[in-house]
């Protein structure tokens, strides 16, 4: 995926897919360099503003701290 297609999957996925990618991504995930770290970074803060604490831990609860974990 280059540059431009991270921002577009960015751009269009919905909070719980970019938190759920923030949490569960190997170290040295390409969505967490450089610009497009930045970027990502950056619509993190906005989209959790958006939503609010109430949903953002209700999101992080759904998520939990296993990928896979029974919920």
């Amino acid at each position: 995926m280059n540059e431009q297609q991270m921002r577009e999957w960015i751009d269009n996925a919905s909070y719980e897919q970019l938190f759920s990618h923030w949490r569960f991504a190997p170290v040295g995930d390409p969505f967490f360099q450089g610009a497009v770290g930045e970027y990502y970074a950056a619509e993190m803060g906005k989209r959790r503003k958006e939503v609010g604490g109430a949903k953002h831990t209700e999101i992080s609860k759904s998520l939990g701290w296993q990928e896979g974990e029974e919920k």
